[in-house]
């Protein structure tokens, strides 16, 4: 009994594991947050590839550089002292302050405003080190006082440090991290009940909008289904679904990066340069924007334009619709012609509405092209055009048996281009359509398909005029409907063709239904006509045998001839008594 515990255990453990239900919520939240990465990196390294440089350059030069301190800026250095110029000041006085906030031993109350004697300008200090001096310059630079400014950048100091320090507690930093930790868990439970919810609600969502919303139709043609209309509308709310885990994520890692010191300026900078690439697309967009509407209203007038005569072709095609004159083998080949005048249409009316139609880049381009297919596609223009040609007078179909110059075989291919025939030996020989317009076509399997008429296989020997006629059909006809594929309903029938010096030329004449298998037809009759011929002691004397009849053996073979045959003598008569001197 254990034994058989332990082997159910092991086959349960070989046995592949089903995939369990939550992995279909944490891809899509994988999937979710691989995206944000991605439009993070993008929104991040977009001030690096130049879109706020010149903006930046700009604010340096009206406001100032900035004092930082923890990624903030405190204040603005907009004059020089000496040979010190704004930027050195301000740099100089971002390191003063960090130093004194990263140093818990001095009391942000130390900082103080002195005044030197010399030339009345102040200085805020700490501990007899001075931090920055606030001039006349300086005061003027902001439209006040030398008092009110130093006031003032006094109390942005004091609060920034005190500010730098409580964030840096133990206290502060483990009630940071119980934040995050509670606001992971709400975003997966809030993103697990979105995913959840919408998983279920999207399938009945789906279904009432099959139930109420019929199809498109033209008469009796339908051209989009209710279910495809629906399954459009269940894709653009997997979209939004989408977007909210997305917009979830942003406000997630926005909240989790601002509340530690060291992530905070890359917390609020996400929403900024989030902002700024936003705003920088949405401007390129509305600038866009006429164009790009002209563009989507060529696109959707094709679009359907294009799904409006498909299903009209395919009711062709299949049978369905019937219009005189028009034949259904002609279906596909008119739907393409029509698209690809449909689509160069569209293309000539929407290019000057391109982006960038009007650079000089753009029109060499054009125009490269343009040479480049003028002087590379006559030959194919040509071929197509013989393609075309070809289609609508219906010389061949695909598994027709044609002959086409010294090359006959199966069609297994035609396109605008070229035709591809496989021969009985199996070889494909690829011919332009081109050639084919000054070459002579014969197609074996056409007559039987649009006339009602079997193929007529012929072939002729000649038999000498000591043999009755009479005999010579009914033989031929035996040997024909000895055959494989050879049909017995119309008969076959003989014609003599010619009656020539030496002999008569009996052509006959075979209906079948299989002209794929000419050779193989034409191999049987032959080896049938000289078995029924050897058996009827019929010599075939042709295309042409000379002989001297006495003293030869017949040319039938041995196993057709009696047991007794004996080659006759040779017979020499004389002019004076014929009688007397045979030998």
């Amino acid at each position: 009994m254990k034994s058989v515990l332990f082997s159910d255990i092991n086959q349960r453990a070989l046995m592949p594991s089903k995939p369990s239900k939550t992995r279909g919520w944490m891809k899509k939240i994988g999937h979710t947050l691989v995206i944000f990465i991605v439009v993070l990196l993008l929104t991040l390294t977009s001030p690096l590839l130049g879109i706020a440089q010149n903006p930046t350059q700009l604010e340096n030069k009206i406001d100032g550089f900035p004092v930082m301190l923890d990624g903030k800026p405190l204040f603005f250095i907009r004059r020089g002292v000496s040979s010190f110029s704004a930027e050195e000041r301000a740099n100089t006085i971002t390191r003063r302050i960090e130093r004194i906030a990263q140093n818990d031993s001095i009391p942000v109350e130390n900082l103080t405003i002195e005044q030197l004697p010399d030339d009345n300008s102040l200085y805020l200090s700490v501990d007899q080190e001075v931090i920055l001096t606030l001039t006349e310059q300086d005061a003027k630079a902001y439209r006040s006082t030398p008092e009110v400014l130093a006031q003032q950048a006094l109390q942005k100091i004091q609060f920034a440090i005190a500010q730098y320090r409580q964030d840096r507690k133990p206290e502060q930093l483990l009630k940071n991290i119980i934040y995050t930790v509670i606001a992971s868990f709400a975003f997966l439970i809030i993103s697990f009940a979105v995913i959840k919810i919408s998983g279920k609600l999207f399938p009945f969502i789906r279904r009432l909008i099959e139930s109420l919303t019929p199809g498109i139709q033209i008469g009796n043609v339908e051209i989009i289904s209710s279910s495809k209309i629906s399954f459009f509308w269940l894709r653009v709310l997997r979209i939004i679904r989408f977007f909210v885990l997305f917009l979830l994520l942003f406000n997630y890692a926005t909240f989790v990066l601002r509340l530690f010191p060291w992530t905070r300026v890359f917390g609020e900078s996400i929403l900024g340069y989030f902002s700024q690439s936003l705003e920088l697309v949405l401007y390129s967009i509305g600038k866009y924007l006429p164009n790009g509407f002209v563009i989507a209203i060529i696109i959707f007038i094709t679009y359907y334009l294009i799904r409006l005569i498909k299903p009209f072709f395919t009711a062709i095609e299949r049978g369905n619709l019937i219009i005189p004159g028009f034949y259904t083998d002609w279906a596909t080949p008119t739907y393409n012609i029509l698209l690809v005048i449909i689509l160069a249409i569209a293309a000539i009316v929407a290019f000057p509405y391109l982006p960038g139609f009007n650079s000089p880049a753009f029109q060499g381009i054009s125009v490269f092209l343009g040479l480049l297919l003028s002087l590379g596609s006559t030959s194919a223009i040509a071929n197509v055009i013989g393609g075309i040609i070809l289609i609508y007078t219906r010389a061949f179909r695909i598994g027709d048996h044609i002959q086409i110059g010294d090359v006959i075989g199966d069609l297994i291919e035609k396109n605008f281009l070229v035709i591809r025939i496989c021969t009985p030996t199996n070889k494909i020989i690829t011919i332009p359509n081109s050639s084919l317009l000054s070459s002579n076509v014969i197609n074996f399997s056409i007559s039987s398909r649009e006339l009602n008429r079997n193929l007529i296989i012929q072939t002729t020997i000649t038999l000498g005029y000591d043999l009755p006629w009479r005999k010579a059909h009914t033989t031929l006809i035996e040997a024909a409907l000895e055959t494989e594929h050879i049909l017995k309903e119309p008969a076959p029938f003989v014609l003599q063709t010619s009656l020539d010096n030496f002999y008569i030329s009996y052509q006959l004449n075979a209906y079948t239904n299989q002209p794929n298998l000419m050779v193989i037809i034409y191999s049987e009759l032959h080896q049938n006509i000289q078995d029924k011929c050897n058996e009827a002691g019929i010599e075939i004397l042709s295309p042409s045998y000379t002989s001297l009849r006495d003293g030869n053996t017949t040319t039938i073979p041995e196993n057709y001839l009696p047991s007794d045959y004996v080659a006759p003598p040779f017979r020499v008569q004389s002019s004076d008594n014929p009688e007397n001197n045979t030998l």
